[in-house]
């Protein structure tokens, strides 16, 4: 299962991170994220030793989610040298999410 940090965490794990970082951006109360958490689980397997993934609950960490400009969620960013290296907005294959790491 994907580790969920809070915000306090997010500079330490996300942006002070030596390997490229998968963050999925949630709210508990949406639907697509919910259908997304067993895609995600996948690609933290699948990138195990090679990049981390977390989840960060945008209404635990609304002033994370203002500065980085997420309006929708899922949002998913990879974070590369403390820098969003790229992102995707909604609901995706793991196809997709992979790809962000390229």
């Amino acid at each position: 299962m994907t580790q969920q940090i809070s915000a306090a965490e997010f500079e330490s794990k996300v942006l002070g991170a030596s390997e490229p970082v998968l963050v999925d951006f949630f709210a508990t109360w949406c639907g697509p994220c919910r259908m997304m958490a067993p895609t995600i689980d996948e690609v933290s397997q699948e990138m195990a030793g090679k990049a981390s993934v977390y989840k960060l609950d945008i209404d635990e960490a609304p002033q994370i989610a203002q500065q980085l400009g997420i309006m929708s969620v899922p949002t998913f960013m990879v974070f590369k040298d403390g820098k969003v290296a790229s992102q995707t907005i909604g609901a995706q294959p793991k196809e997709n999410i992979l790809a962000l790491f390229a």
